[in-house]
């Protein structure tokens, strides 16, 4: 691990397999906290290319706990985080507006690492629990359409570098990393990353993974999400092809909002930010829901346009669709609470 801390404080980047070699010394059990954050400093120094990403996500899927789950066309939206904007947790949200328009949804997430709130907060304060087997993920899959994989839970080898991690307190290649390690089989993926020089690298590293057909965000003002506060850099990811595009939310018909319109708060703020825009209250949070969840249905095919999608986006909400899917998934995580105190 030093001999390649030292490689790249040199400004030098790491060949595919000198990366591979790197992540199995990070998931050892003799690896070292101290040495392990000493790396992961020096990559974020030096700025990570696509090899390096792909070679550490390829490692770390092959590390994560296997969820038993029959094919389908599965989509991930988690973003990369750690853009600093403290927004409310749009991709979780979005999550279940893409459940409520028929998209099977397998959602990574975690607790905060350089937010206020992070995905599995928000869920907690919801009333969905992340004391979930792998075998209970996977029932959730398979009965309600959506599921959400607390990254430790799927990932039990990170416990070091979550700690190395937590020590840096800043974004490093594991935030790049995250969203590309689903343990499911995804076809499909929409994703943001708040480094809008790297968007197309990052769309051809899921080209190198697999899928099939992906979108890559970065959000006006560096944002891991689209943003109704400017124009966002997309790659749209098809059969292989890398195509660039951009919009701002008046190109789809939403409207201009800056980001603090969207500013998040503790996790219980932050769920009841979700429950009102599930309940179908308009402003900029609703407006950013439907956008991103919008690209998401895109991304995954069932909407033949970002327009299209934006309007199932709505009408899942309006719908009530939405709603009922997290009212689902709050049953199902307390079924699963009772079967385990009953046995």
């Amino acid at each position: 691990m030093k001999n390649y801390t030292r490689k790249v404080e040199e400004g030098l980047n790491l060949r595919y397999e000198e990366m591979e070699d790197a992540a199995n010394q990070m998931f050892s059990d003799e690896a070292d906290i101290e040495e392990i954050a000493a790396f992961l400093i020096a990559l974020s120094k030096k700025g990570e290319t696509a090899t390096e990403v792909g070679a550490l996500a390829s490692v770390m899927t092959s590390h994560a706990v296997g969820l038993d789950v029959p094919e389908a066309r599965y989509l991930d939206n988690c973003g990369t985080g750690g853009d600093g904007s403290n927004s409310f947790n749009i991709s979780t949200t979005s999550a279940f507006v893409l459940a409520g328009a028929g998209v099977k949804v397998a959602k990574h997430g975690n607790r905060k690492i350089t937010s206020a709130a992070g995905s599995q907060d928000a869920l907690d304060a919801l009333g969905i629990h992340c004391n979930f087997t792998p075998d209970d993920m996977g029932r959730m899959l398979r009965e309600e359409g959506i599921a959400f994989l607390f990254a430790p839970i799927v990932h039990p080898k990170m416990k070091k570098i979550g700690e190395a991690r937590r020590k840096i307190g800043k974004p490093t290649i594991f935030n790049l990393v995250g969203p590309l390690t689903n343990p499911i089989t995804l076809q499909t993926q929409f994703t943001g990353i708040n480094r809008p020089d790297f968007i197309m690298e990052y769309a051809s590293v899921m080209r190198m993974l697999g899928r099939d057909r992906a979108i890559v965000v970065s959000g006006a003002g560096g944002m891991d999400e689209a943003s109704l506060a400017g124009q966002n850099s997309f790659v749209l990811m098809d059969k292989g092809d890398l195509i660039p595009f951009s919009l701002t939310a008046e190109d789809v018909g939403l409207a201009y909002a800056p980001h603090s319109a969207i500013r998040g708060g503790s996790p219980e703020e932050n769920a009841a930010m979700i429950h009102s825009v599930l309940q179908g209250e308009r402003g900029p949070r609703f407006d950013t829901v439907v956008f991103n969840a919008g690209l998401g249905l895109f991304a995954n095919g069932v909407a033949d346009s970002i327009q299209e999608g934006i309007e199932r986006a709505t009408d899942s909400i309006l719908s009530g669709n939405a709603l009922q899917k997290l009212e689902a998934v709050v049953e199902f995580s307390e079924k699963i609470g009772q079967e385990a105190m009953a046995r």
